[in-house]
């Protein structure tokens, strides 16, 4: 029997899956809270949150292509500041090196973006919003990003340093 994949899925997996991508994401934090996307096409339940960030383009920056997929998610234009750990994603047929930066806001207005690489029926992107620590650890673990295992407070998230274990 052929497993039947809904759009967005089919969309991560064609664009990403069998191949090493290399991400940008960026740790905005305003107050208490922490900048979240929620994606769809991902894990086992369809539900993924993970900070802002995506696919450096060839020729581009690290900081400039996270500044590109900022504006793109969630409307905001931000200034990158110091690298703080790098993460390898693995969720198969989805590999990922991931570099987390530090980000300031500087302007813009805080929205629900897209992904321009994904079709208007393929879109990933469900949900931008901030959340808290608690809210963050409140989901099952493979519903957010694996870097929060090893937090026990916004301030660990933004203690991280170096390449994080599997």
């Amino acid at each position: 029997m052929t497993q039947v994949l809904d759009k967005p899925r089919q969309e991560v997996i064609t664009l990403y899956g069998n191949r090493l991508r290399l991400r940008v994401c960026g740790l905005y934090r305003q107050d208490d809270q922490l900048l979240m996307v929620r994606h769809r096409g991902i894990g086992p339940t369809n539900t993924f949150w993970c900070p802002p960030g995506g696919g450096a383009q060839f020729g581009e920056a690290a900081p400039d292509a996270l500044v590109r997929e900022f504006s793109e998610e969630t409307g905001l234009d931000v200034r990158v500041g110091e690298l703080l750990f790098v993460n390898e994603f693995m969720l198969p047929p989805l590999h990922a090196l991931e570099l987390f930066f530090r980000v300031d806001a500087q302007g813009g207005q805080l929205l629900a973006g897209t992904d321009p690489e994904m079709s208007p029926d393929g879109q990933i992107i469900e949900e931008v919003r901030l959340m808290s620590f608690d809210e963050i650890k409140s989901y099952p673990p493979h519903e957010v990003h694996a870097m929060f295992r090893y937090c026990q407070s916004l301030d660990d998230v933004f203690a991280l340093r170096g390449y994080l274990p599997r």
